[in-house]
This record gives C-alpha cells, sequence and structure tokens, in this order.
C-alpha cells in the first residue's frame, strides 16, 4: 500500500526543507547531536543542494516532510561508471508501512539511471531488521565490513 505523498529532489533555495529533513533523521535515528546541534548556514545547504552528484529527496504528505534521503553520486576509477550510495534514509513513524522507503529508492533509481549509474548501494546497521528487510526486497545483500577512519589524528603505529 503506497502512501499518497509526493517525491521531490531538492535544489538551490530548499535549505528550509532540508532542515525538517534532518528533524526526520534525528528522530528516526535518535541522533539529535549529529542533525540538529549545529545546524549548517542557508548557504552552505543551498551551494550542497547545487550540486549535480547530491541527490536530497523528500516524502511530503500535506506539504509536510515525512521522510527522505540523502544520496551521493560516486565517480569510479575501474570503470567509466558511476554508482549511488544512499547515506541516510528514514520516515517518520507515524508514516511507516506505507511504501514511503520504496517509493523514495525507486525515484532515487530513476535519478540513477538518468545520470548513467550503474547501481545504487546502501548499508543497514545489524539488528535494523526493517531496514534490511526492506533492503533485501530490492536488492542483493552483500556482507561487508564498515570502518570509520578519523581524520587528522595520523594513522596508527605498527
Amino acid at each position: 500500500m503506497r502512501a499518497e505523498a509526493a517525491f521531490r529532489r531538492l535544489g538551490p533555495g530548499d535549505a528550509s526543507i532540508l532542515r525538517h529533513l534532518n528533524a526526520v533523521f534525528a528522530e528516526a535515528f535518535d541522533d539529535r547531536e549529529t542533525y540538529q546541534d549545529a545546524p549548517p548556514s542557508d548557504a552552505y545547504l543551498d551551494g550542497l543542494l547545487a550540486k549535480e552528484h547530491v541527490v536530497a529527496l523528500v516524502a511530503l504528505a500535506d506539504d509536510a516532510v515525512v521522510g527522505g534521503l540523502v544520496a551521493y553520486e560516486l565517480d569510479k576509477a575501474e570503470r567509466m561508471r558511476r554508482e549511488v550510495y544512499v547515506y541516510d534514509l528514514a520516515v517518520a513513524a507515524t508514516h511507516r508501512r506505507r511504501g514511503l522507503a520504496t517509493g523514495l529508492i525507486e525515484h532515487l533509481c530513476g535519478i540513477a539511471a538518468e545520470r548513467g549509474a550503474s547501481v545504487v548501494y546502501v548499508q543497514a546497521d545489524r539488528g535494523d531488521g526493517p531496514a534490511i528487510a526492506l533492503y533485501e526486497s530490492l536488492g542483493t545483500r552483500e556482507e561487508v565490513l564498515h570502518f570509520d577512519i578519523e581524520v587528522g589524528h595520523g594513522l596508527k603505529e605498527e
């Protein structure tokens, strides 16, 4: 069952809408510190949204942001191709189980195809059953390890 919602790609001038999406992310991920405690300026957000390789999509219901995603297009070196990485995707708790996340990914796949991307990929955290089930229904599961490497602290000494 797909909810009545409109999907829209954000662009320059949509900083306030991106702020609403960040509020959805903060709530969904239980991470206010990352998504709301040090918000960037409107100029920064508009500059980000002007970049073709940055895709911010929102799901709107009655003009309210009820979900969305932020993805990044990556040009590859091994072949003349690009891939699209979904960095954040969330739907407000009151609007889940209505097909919005699937609709957002489908909309992103359309943009990715227009841009000549070969694949859209996303990671899910272990234990996040709903996200894993969604992504398994849409694609092929790969087991990988993810590492965060801090910058500015030098490399580990051997």
